[in-house]
């Protein structure tokens, strides 16, 4: 991508944000959807950043990905995650491990809006260990014949592909990858609408009763999801990373703005010596979130460049899950400190800091909890696999 073409999408992304943000607020409110998510993306061409030009998409590096994925964030972790769910793990695996005629059916349709993709992996008894999951698959008249259930899926109610992982029920067990048509018969998916957060993007299980998916449906080979799986949580790390960025930024934004216009005590509350500590706190998550986001999308943008160094792979891996684990935490805590700045104010839905600070607590949980990314971490510092304090 030429600097060119990156600040077009970036002025695009502007645009969005702007367009996006009054719907948001209202929907925020009245704990709704917000259904015009896709109607923009698509007017301003953003739903297929990262996938190359030849299959339909803007062919994004990954640096100018973060900083699309942070401006969007802003406007709220729920708008940020359901291009995660459709970009980020969901086209990003079709595009890596997908047969050219995979891509060719399903990426030009999700680039134009008319596909969205969401990402099967975690299930009701596998989270942090997706090889607990119990979703399974055989061979059968030249078809694959998928079962199971897939629970707390970004975009898994309104998606029409989802990238989906199941164990063969043969011998040797083994994970492979597929990509699950969601009109296909024995597919069942209900939203979930009792979370603490994000209440304008859809959040889903499903069900598979003997869905059948063609052999073309397979990415990579069979046995291989572990690791497709693995990939593309690379690439979700570092969404979420970089929207967790956009929190602290627009945290940042709400607190400089209100500071200098809420009166108390005779002042303004920005020359209160405490309210100064907050803000001067933001801003240090600010610039050292944004530092490991970048650092984080330069690997990965190397890694890219050469997908087989199994090295640049390893450093690409490592410098997500840091990215997410930091840039994640920062945000909590930048977000808590804006509703305390805010006060009464803040502690309301009305409020940009008390929206923020509901939503971004999922974001030390999903694509990598706290607990492993730091077992991930020292492991990998410790010396490698042998160190794994799970296996």
């Amino acid at each position: 991508m030429t600097a060119s073409e990156a600040q077009d999408l970036l002025n695009d992304v502007e645009e969005f944000c702007r367009e996006i943000r009054p719907i948001e607020e209202l929907c925020y409110v009245e704990h709704r959807r917000n259904e015009q998510v896709v109607p923009l993306a698509k007017k301003h061409n953003l739903l297929g950043m990262i996938v190359p030009k030849e299959h339909g998409g803007r062919g994004s590096d990954a640096v100018t990905y973060v900083k699309a994925l942070a401006r969007i964030n802003q406007e709220g972790t729920g708008v940020r995650t359901f291009f995660s769910g459709h970009t980020s793990i969901g086209e990003y695996p079709i595009m890596t491990w997908g047969s050219e005629a995979l891509k060719r059916r399903y990426l030009p349709l999700a680039c134009t809006g008319q596909s969205i993709l969401a990402f099967g992996l975690t299930e009701p008894e596998a989270g942090s260990n997706p090889l607990e999951m119990q979703s399974t698959y055989e061979r059968r008249d030249g078809k694959f014949i998928l079962n199971g259930v897939k629970y707390l899926i970004s975009n898994g109610g309104i998606a029409d592909a989802i990238v989906t992982f199941a164990y063969s029920t043969g011998s040797p067990r083994r994970v492979s990858a597929f990509v699950v048509d969601a009109k296909a018969k024995g597919f069942a998916a209900e939203d979930l609408v009792a979370k603490m957060g994000m209440p304008t993007s859809n959040t889903a299980m499903f069900e598979m009763t003997n869905v059948e998916v063609p052999e073309s449906n397979l990415l990579g080979t069979e046995g291989e999801g572990f690791r497709i799986a693995m990939g593309s949580l690379v690439s979700g790390r570092l969404s979420v990373a970089a929207g967790s960025l956009g929190v602290i930024e627009d945290c940042l934004i709400e607190v400089l703005t209100y500071a200098k216009e809420r009166i108390q005590h005779g002042k303004p509350i920005g020359k209160h010596q405490l309210v100064q500590e907050h803000i001067a706190m933001i801003e240090q998550h600010r610039a050292a979130s944004e530092a490991m986001v970048l650092r984080a999308a330069m690997a990965k943008d190397a890694w890219a460049a050469a997908p087989n160094d199994a090295g640049l792979a390893k450093q690409a891996d490592i410098a997500a899950a840091q990215a997410k684990l930091f840039a994640a935490n920062a945000a909590w805590d930048a977000a808590d400190r804006a509703v305390q700045v805010f006060g009464g104010r803040g502690w309301s839905t009305l409020y940009r800091p008390g929206r923020h600070l509901q939503d971004v607590r999922v974001c030390r949980i999903y694509e990598g909890t706290d607990e492993i990314l730091k077992l991930k971490i020292a492991a990998h510092l410790l010396g490698g696999k042998e160190w794994e304090a799970f296996k």
